[in-house]
């Protein structure tokens, strides 16, 4: 199953960027395909709810990633797929994504069920080109796709009230990319982004409904922990 957007994926990887310029050029021209203007699925929606994130080994050059897709519903997993390869740009911060996509598509294609909401570990319009790893992954796959990050990157907001559910901007000057979300009272917040195909709002609660019982959704949570072990495996 090969899971495509209306740009045309093939071309984009037979001509995967290796250097900076490259990157950045193909950051700013895939953006115009970003979608704005949808809301996106219920967060009770009847389908499944897919998280991606992938795991590391630079000694060797290796990137292993997982999708793990869950009941929308219910929040149990119902599949999940991985992928090794190899690790295919530099580190380079602002430009992950061309580390990652490849080897997630791959893990994404491996799903039995199309997802009808992808979450990323990473960022989405909250990126100073407006274009991370969830928007990329959104107009390749042309799923919707929101952005969950650990911390504001270059960003700023104010913190947001201590209850669950609380949020607050994160602005870069004055404009808002994303918010902060506290999803546990008392700790802190994670940093929701639009990707493509889902707005704010609804990415927000998403987000929360996700978040049961820790800081960060189920999906992210269930596909870190399966892509170390096949890191491992590899």
């Amino acid at each position: 199953m090969m899971i495509t957007g209306t740009v045309s994926r093939d071309d984009e990887l037979r001509n995967w960027p290796a250097d900076e310029a490259t990157a950045r050029a193909a950051q700013d021209r895939l953006r115009r395909h970003v979608v704005l203007d949808e809301p996106g699925p219920e967060p009770d929606f009847d389908g499944t709810v897919a998280g991606v994130d992938v795991a590391y080994d630079d000694e060797r050059g290796v990137v292993a990633a997982a999708a793990v897709a869950l009941d929308a519903r219910t929040l149990r997993v119902v599949d999940e797929a991985t992928a090794v390869g190899p690790v295919s740009f530099p580190y380079v911060p602002g430009l992950l994504a061309f580390r990652e996509i490849p080897t997630v598509l791959d893990a994404l294609d491996r799903l039995e069920r199309v997802p009808g909401l992808v979450v990323c570990d990473g960022y989405g319009l909250a990126h100073p080109r407006r274009f991370g790893l969830a928007s990329h992954l959104g107009v390749l796959t042309g799923l919707p796709v929101i952005g969950v990050g650990k911390n504001p990157f270059t960003f700023t907001y104010e913190a947001p009230g201590t209850e669950r559910g609380a949020t607050s901007a994160l602005l870069d000057g004055g404009e808002e990319v994303g918010r902060a979300l506290r999803t546990r009272r008392g700790v802190k917040p994670v940093f929701v982004s639009v990707g493509h195909r889902v707005g704010l709002d609804r990415a927000c609660a998403h987000t929360l409904r996700l978040a049961t019982k820790y800081r960060q959704p189920e999906t992210t949570r269930a596909a870190d922990a399966l892509c170390r072990k096949a890191l491992a495996e590899a």
